[in-house]
């Protein structure tokens, strides 16, 4: 039926996903519930039809976070004074409408700050900057966490995402399992007018080589997720890659799930913390935004 429902109205699979999601809630109710589990998935419901019809960004409904026979392999928190640039490298120089360049990435508190501003003084010359990192270390699957205070604002976002040597070739990506990437957030919605799309991130995949479509990369947005007052809160996002899915949390909840394209990607892959530029900066020269990063997390079987 969600089938049928989902051809008739043309959705998005992020949109079918809800209503799935809607529909499993209110089957689970069939042996008897509480009045607050009945209203429970009443709010649900609203929430499902408000993401298919308005785009409003879900909260994470999904299954706790079980990390049962994972051991943790890497962990930074980022306690000393500069970034172990034996364990991590500084990615990228130029990037759409300016530059990333280690200037912009500092050790404070704690955290490591990666940092968007105009720079006379840059590096590459004079413009727009920000940051990129990435682990040396590639993995193939596992559960990978950060936690984390979102940027806000400037055309800036902050993003935490994995990525295979060549996920964008049609015939080395294979659809997925010769490798893809992985946003496990994106926090680019900022700009958005609501605090209700404000206050959440973007979870994608994208590969190349599931379709005919040789040019073209295959992406598959699975949905805008709320999480908690991101640009002044820590959160923690999470993805949980298995030999069969890809399992992606908030807060330690699932939002969503998907084996997109011909199968998961089969290769390790490298993690990677930005603070994305984009083509046109809105940040005033002389303002900055900022990334607070606590810590990375990597757990394998």
């Amino acid at each position: 039926m969600l089938e049928k429902l989902s051809a008739a109205l043309h959705l998005a699979f992020r949109q079918e996903w809800a209503i799935r999601r809607a529909i499993d809630a209110m089957q689970a109710l069939k042996g008897g519930a509480s009045l607050k589990q009945v209203f429970a998935v009443f709010l649900l419901w609203i929430e499902a039809f408000n993401f298919v019809v308005f785009e409003v960004p879900m909260k994470a409904h999904g299954q706790e976070l079980d990390l049962t026979g994972y051991t943790l392999v890497y962990e930074d928190e980022f306690d000393g004074d500069t970034l172990d640039l034996d364990a991590w490298y500084y990615r990228g120089s130029k990037s759409r409408g300016g530059y990333k360049a280690p200037s912009q990435v500092e050790l404070r508190d704690g955290n490591v700050v990666l940092t968007g501003e105009y720079r006379e003084d840059g590096l590459y010359g004079p413009g727009w900057y920000g940051a990129e990192i990435a682990l040396r270390q590639k993995y193939c699957r596992g559960y990978f966490e950060i936690r984390c205070i979102c940027s806000d604002g400037g055309g800036f976002w902050s993003a935490f995402w994995i990525q295979a040597d060549h996920p964008y070739d049609h015939e080395l990506s294979a659809g997925g399992p010769g490798g893809a990437e992985l946003d496990i957030f994106e926090a680019d919605l900022y700009e958005a007018k609501t605090p209700l799309k404000r206050n959440a991130v973007t979870q994608t995949i994208h590969l190349n080589g599931w379709d005919d479509d040789v040019e073209h990369i295959d992406s598959r947005r699975l949905g805008h997720f709320r999480g908690n007052d991101i640009y002044h809160t820590y959160n923690t996002y999470g993805l949980e890659w298995t030999e069969d899915e890809y399992i992606f949390y908030i807060n330690g909840v699932e939002t969503t799930r998907s084996s997109f394209g011909n199968g998961v990607s089969e290769v390790p892959e490298e993690v990677i913390v930005s603070l994305c530029l984009p083509e046109e900066v809105t940040l005033k020269k002389g303002d900055s935004v900022s990334f607070y990063v606590d810590y990375v997390r990597i757990y394998q079987k």
